[in-house]
């Protein structure tokens, strides 16, 4: 059976733009029959937390977007990471780097004519010679590990933003607190969840070719991808709680339904079986929706 997901990471409350996110992803679910799965991205030992988790959740429930069987927690699946980098490392397609943020910014912005995208890693630790492996082991600098990538273009058929491609860099794979990384773990979650349509915000366009280049060297299966365009503030910038009542304890949520419905193309809709009549991914609007903070209905009691 086809399946469509919805995966926050718990760090906070779910903003409006999350939650329009959502809703879409439910509504290309239910609309193509497939079923819709919730996965909590908590992997950020720092910021996550159950608490958040609780309070994403019953976001969700109070906007009617019901998903099915158990809710999966990356934090628990440790096994299945390292399982995949293991498989990686045996195929001779890993190596450990000990560069920081600082060094690898300073090196991305020099001059190279590899055409990586901006702000890729440009392989510095990836051809040290033994006895600067050994001297980086002896260094006492956490290691991570990362991606050996051939440096090819890899193009995804998006099915709202057409085709996106980019050179896969040396992605990490294993963070240097001993976290497996994102793209890994998005990989082999929706492979093993059986997620085959994949609806998430623009924000993330730029990993997909990196996560279709490691899907193929695990031999998994390939999603359908479609990334929604974010929602702007009146400020043109991306929407963020500095521009004041946006999550669900601050708004009406069944009058946000109704405008999140507007800005997808449906008109005024009364609900969610409304809107899900009316939805259609291939017609909703390409570009960013910039909301009117001052037009948001007043909070009511839930």
């Amino acid at each position: 059976m086809s399946s469509g997901r919805f995966a926050p990471s718990p760090t906070g409350e779910l903003h409006l733009g999350n939650l329009r996110t959502a809703l879409i992803a439910w509504l290309a679910a239910r609309s193509a029959g497939s079923a819709f799965l919730v996965r909590m991205e908590d992997l950020d030992r720092v910021q996550a937390s159950e608490a958040h988790e609780r309070s994403q959740l019953a976001d969700l429930a109070a906007l009617g977007l019901g998903w099915d069987g158990e809710v999966v927690r990356q934090s628990e699946r440790f096994d299945r990471y390292e399982a995949a980098i293991d498989q990686l490392t045996a195929a001779g397609l890993t190596y450990p780097c000990s560069c920081t943020r600082r060094e690898i910014r300073e090196a991305a912005s020099a001059p190279h004519g590899d055409a990586l995208p901006d702000g890729a890693y440009p392989g510095t630790c990836r051809d040290l010679t033994d006895l600067e492996r050994r001297e980086q082991a002896e260094s006492g600098r956490p290691l991570a590990l990362r991606l050996r990538s051939p440096g090819t273009s890899v193009t995804v058929v998006d099915d709202l933003l057409g085709e996106v491609t980019a050179v896969v860099d040396d992605v990490v794979l294993r963070r240097n607190d001993g976290v497996p990384a994102y793209n890994l773990a998005v990989v082999v979650d929706d492979a093993a969840q059986g997620v085959t349509e994949i609806v998430r915000g623009d924000d993330l366009r730029s990993s997909t070719p990196r996560q279709l280049h490691l899907q193929r060297l695990l031999g998994l299966g390939r999603p359908s991808y479609a990334h929604v365009p974010l929602v702007l503030g009146p400020d043109g910038a991306r929407l963020a709680k500095r521009h004041g009542a946006v999550t669900l304890a601050d708004l009406d949520a069944r009058a946000v339904l109704a405008l999140i419905g507007t800005s997808l193309g449906a008109g005024a809709v009364r609900g969610l079986d409304e809107l899900l009549e009316r939805f259609d991914l291939a017609t909703m609007p390409r570009q960013p929706w910039q909301v009117d903070l001052a037009e948001l209905p007043a909070t009511i009691e839930r």
